[in-house]
């Protein structure tokens, strides 16, 4: 009874097509002050709907009185049986509390949700996995529709627009993340609204601006940058290898954390930079376009040499400026903040190739070890490497394959995971049989320090 008319041969949206009336009892209150007493009094008799609230006013052909309201009543309740009446019903009848009246309640496109417009529509050996996942980056729905549902893929993005007030444009991605672009942008059609795909997203109190066709971003790791950012510290430096256009680092500097930002991708740097400015975080970020494998070093090179310093001047309310009286001792006092020489953390967010960079790390500090522990109080670098792996029941057997996987890499035996203060942290799903990962691990100074050969050898 309440739910939508179905046509599974539609293809282009009707909307009028959804139009369903209910022929319904209603119990109209005598008195507009017992309304709330007569909904208590009447539970287990109102009907009780999702998005429909359950006290109306009465039908115009009934009275004219715009302040009489009605309460919808069970579609069980029959007008002209009064054997399914409820005895507290009959009871207000009696008392002239209320009085029952028909009611057509009419219920139409608008009202039924997304899920019920489709279910209306698309094969019924086709609905066991309805097509309701999909990212929201600004005012733009990314789908990654099944073959099965190209046919009704219109009708779905119509929808999807009417149901979601803040989505504008939905497009369907047709390739892969990365097939055919190291940028890990994709090919896509616009399955309805304007081809603009200029967005605007909020995350961790930073505005970013790019054009989601030529850059990646992936809403779903909203959690994972957060996680990521609560671990550094203000005043510390940090390493993004592949920053894109700036999820960990805005928020970062946001923060005082010193963050050197890279990304090959030249529409990724522009819009970092344009973040960051936008953001008011410039004097904090230190912006890159060049390949990864040579940015470790060079950054890392280019920070030991830094004598960089920022002056934060407080702000002063309005009314400290309108006085101007204040005694010099009283004046807020300004914050110089020096950078580091040495970098905190590493970020490598790659997940499809991140760990073949990790023998970049050998080698990186040495003829340097004065500058850490125990000549100092500096630790040697945090490195946050993100991979996929294949899901697996043996959770134990993925961690000492990952870890075996990384001393390899770093041409390291690593004994034990206290010993590097390693840590495997799930991220997320990103397909049936594949997981994203990140593990992250102190460079050991065995690493570090090696020497490395004329030729390259490590």
């Amino acid at each position: 009874m309440f739910r939508p008319p179905v046509s599974r041969a539609m293809r282009v949206l009707d909307r009028a097509f959804f139009q369903q009336d209910v022929n319904l009892a209603a119990a109209c209150v005598m008195n507009s002050k017992n309304i709330a007493t007569c909904r208590n009094e009447l539970h287990n008799d109102i009907l009780k709907l999702e998005r429909l609230p359950p006290i109306t006013p009465v039908p115009s052909n009934i009275s004219a009185d715009k302040n009489l309201k009605c309460l919808l009543l069970k579609p069980d309740i029959r007008l002209e049986d009064k054997s399914s009446w409820s005895p507290k019903l009959q009871d207000l009848v009696e008392a002239q509390q209320v009085f029952l009246t028909p009611f057509r309640l009419q219920l139409n496109y608008d009202y039924w949700t997304y899920h019920d417009i489709m279910s209306a529509i698309l094969p019924e050996n086709e609905q066991d996995e309805i097509p309701v996942g999909f990212s929201v980056v600004g005012h733009v729905a990314h789908l990654n529709l099944r073959d099965q549902y190209h046919p009704y893929k219109t009708l779905i993005a119509s929808v999807l627009i009417d149901k979601n007030p803040t989505i504008r444009t939905v497009i369907n991605k047709i390739d892969n993340v990365g097939e055919e672009n190291e940028f890990r942008t994709f090919k896509y059609e616009v399955l309805a609204g304007p081809d603009d795909l200029n967005v605007e997203v909020k995350e961790q109190e930073c505005i970013f601006n790019f054009d989601y066709s030529k850059v990646y971003w992936n809403t779903r790791l909203g959690t994972e940058h957060q996680r990521l950012v609560s671990k550094f510290n203000p005043g510390e430096a940090i390493c993004d290898v592949m920053a894109g256009v700036g999820p960990f680092a805005l928020p970062a500097a946001k923060k005082k954390v010193w963050v050197w930002a890279n990304d090959l991708n030249p529409e990724s740097h522009k819009s970092l930079v344009a973040n960051a400015n936008r953001n008011k975080v410039t004097q904090f970020v230190h912006a890159s376009c060049e390949d990864g494998h040579s940015f470790i070093r060079t950054s890392s090179s280019q920070l030991l040499n830094s004598n960089r310093q920022i002056t934060l001047h407080p702000k002063i309310s309005r009314t400290a400026r309108t006085k101007g009286n204040q005694h010099p001792s009283q004046h807020p006092v300004a914050e110089i903040l020096t950078e580091p020489k040495i970098f905190a953390h590493y970020i490598l967010n790659l997940p499809a190739s991140a760990l073949t960079f990790l023998p970049d790390f050998i080698g990186l500090y040495r003829d340097h070890e004065h500058l850490f522990h125990p000549h100092t109080d500096v630790k040697l670098p945090m490195v946050h490497v993100y991979y996929f792996s294949a899901k697996s029941d043996d959770s134990k057997a993925e961690e000492a394959k990952i870890c075996g996987e990384v001393g390899r890499l770093l041409g390291y035996e690593i004994k034990g995971w206290e010993e590097v203060e390693m840590e495997i942290w799930d991220v997320r799903d990103v397909a049936p049989q594949k997981r994203m990962f990140c593990a992250s691990f102190r460079l050991p100074a065995e690493v570090a320090f090696r020497k490395v050969d004329v030729a390259g050898s490590r």
